[in-house]
This record gives structure tokens, sequence and C-alpha cells, in this order.
């Protein structure tokens, strides 16, 4: 499909922040002392009232909701979109740029499955949706959803990030990982091929892409597929795909494929039909997106720790080995 605002040799995109809050005249940096006191006072009579009234406020809830709010008024973000509670999740610089490189999603010919919130919907029911144009919700009215994950490498960052868990040694170190997981309600990775009935299906799928910004600002991407990450299409992925070892080294050793599936950042995650796996280039025949600006973005890390994290039919991004070691190539 023809998408203007496309550029550089595989057509990609790039993007900005969203200009909601300017729109409604919060386009200047910063609120006078005045105005913010008015805003804590404000929020200060808020649960006042609530509490006096009875009433059970949960605490995290409240907490991103004041949190949106203030950070809105304060214009700390440029839109009044996910920005605040990214922002109040990672802090105002990651919380940016968690926003800024969400890739541009584009599917496959002929698919409808959408990445969609597991926590409001785990069916095709509710997660289909069209299979033309620029997408953003769902036919059951659900907007296009990735979850993210930080593993933050970088100088104090290694330090908070290594305590809960994660490797930052080696190749890792001065880097910020930014992962964006996408949840879709099944998958059929043969859907379409004759005689072939359930191989291959399984219920719920998490794919994904991730993306490294290097100390000296180089941007680098790579998507999950099947067993693997993944750069470029082409046959050269199976070793990949497959999690055959050799294979994969003998690929990247010819230089074949990109070292663990990285390659420069290129604003766009190409999503197979069925199966969902992801590559960055090598445009496939497609005939519907999802601008990277539009994907509702939802921090993972406060689910992953929730005393009763879901389960799902197959392996959750908190339970894989990417999680603590951004470098890691397999996907189990």
């Amino acid at each position: 499909m023809d998408v203007p605002g496309f550029r550089g040799p595989y057509g990609y995109l790039t993007h900005g922040t969203s200009d909601r809050c300017r729109g409604a005249g919060l386009a200047e940096r910063g609120q006078g002392t005045v105005e913010w006191v008015g805003l804590v006072a404000v929020v200060a009579l808020l649960l006042a009232g609530l509490v006096a009234a009875g009433a059970r406020v949960p605490g995290a809830v409240l907490a991103r909701a004041v949190a949106s709010k203030v950070l809105c008024a304060a214009s700390l973000a440029d839109g009044c979109g996910d920005e605040p509670a990214l922002i109040a999740a990672y802090g105002t610089e990651v919380g940016k740029l968690v926003r800024e490189h969400m890739p541009w999603l584009m599917f496959e010919r002929g698919s409808r499955a959408l990445p969609v919130d597991f926590r409001r919907c785990r069916s095709p029911a509710c997660a289909d949706g069209s299979e033309h144009g620029i997408v953003r919700r769902s036919d059951g009215g659900l907007p296009v959803t990735a979850f993210v994950h930080v593993v933050d490498c970088r100088d104090e960052g290694a330090a908070i990030a290594e305590a809960e868990g994660a490797l930052c040694s080696g190749p890792r170190a001065g880097n910020l990982y930014i992962q964006y997981w996408t949840y879709y309600a099944d998958s059929a990775t043969l859907r379409g091929i004759p005689f072939v009935g359930e191989r291959g299906f399984h219920e719920d799928d998490w794919e994904g892409v991730q993306i490294r910004i290097g100390p000296d600002g180089a941007v680098d991407e790579r998507a999950s597929s099947h067993h693997g990450y993944n750069y470029a299409r082409g046959v050269v992925n199976w070793g990949s795909d497959a999690e055959i070892g050799p294979l994969k080294g003998i690929a990247e050793a010819v230089g074949a494929r990109s070292a663990g599936g990285w390659g420069p950042e290129t604003h766009a995650l190409l999503v197979s039909g069925g199966s969902h796996a992801g590559n960055a280039t090598g445009i496939p025949h497609v005939d519907r997106l999802t601008p990277g600006r539009r994907v509702h973005l939802v921090p993972l890390e406060p689910i992953a720790a929730g005393a009763e994290a879901p389960r799902f039919a197959i392996g959750a991004p908190w339970l894989k080995q990417v999680w603590r070691d951004p470098e890691a190539e397999g996907t189990s």
C-alpha cells in the first residue's frame, strides 16, 4: 500500500511525539508556582474526599492516575497519551525514548490479528481487526497495544538493573535496551496450508521488537521470530527460526546474517500473518499498518512483579531469558 511519509530504501517511517497536549494549550514547558501549588491542593482535596467517603482506593492505580495528571500539567511530557505513564515508570528521559522508538507495525496481507491488552481480551473475537488501511483498534474496540520492558545498562542504571536481576556486563555495558512485547490471542504458523490441521497452532502468543541504544547514540533493532531474533527476512534466518545454533552461527560467520539478529533501526516491525513472527527489514505484501505513535504502550514490569502474574499457554516475557539478558538469542 502507498503510505505518505515513507523514506529510505525500504520505505520506513519516522514519527514524532503526540501534540495533543499542545492542542489543549499546554505547549509551554513548565508551570508557574501558583498553578503548581493549586494543582497539588486539588489533588490533596480529592484524596481527602475519597478517604472521608470511605472509598477503597487501589494505591497503584491511583498513583499512576495522579502521576499522569501532574506530569501532563507540568508539561514534562510532549503529549497527553501514554507519555505520562511511561515517564512515571521510567523517568523523563527514558519514558520519552520509549515513546519515540516504538516502531510502526506493518501487517502482512490477509492477516487480521492485532496485538491487544491481554487483561481485556484473550480471544480473536475481540482482537481481530480490519484487513486494510491504518488500523488503530480491533473490531472489538480495543487499541493496538504493546507492553514495554526496559533494561538500562548505563552508569547508575546498570547498578539498579543488576540489583533487579538483569545482566549488564560485557557487550551490554553502556547500552539502553527497550523491549516492546506484543500479545496475540493465538498463533497459527501453518494457517492456510492444506492438510496440516491444528499443527502449528497454540493459544496465546508473545512476539515483539527490541531496541538497543549504544553509548555513541547508535540505535539497533531486532525482532522476535519463532525461536530466535531476526533483522531481515530471508532463508539465512532458518537456523535462528528453528533454534539450530550451528546454522545460525555459519550464517553470521559468513556475513549473511547480522550478529544476534541486530541491525540499524528501521522504525518498522514487519509482522507475518499467522505466526506473527517479525522482521525489521524486507517489506512483505502489506495492506494495513499502525503508526508507532498510535500504539498504546503499557509498562510491563508492574504486571510481571504482581503477586498473581497471569499465565499463558507459552512463556510470558518475564519468564524468558532475554528479560534479564537483553543480548540473549533465544526466545524461550
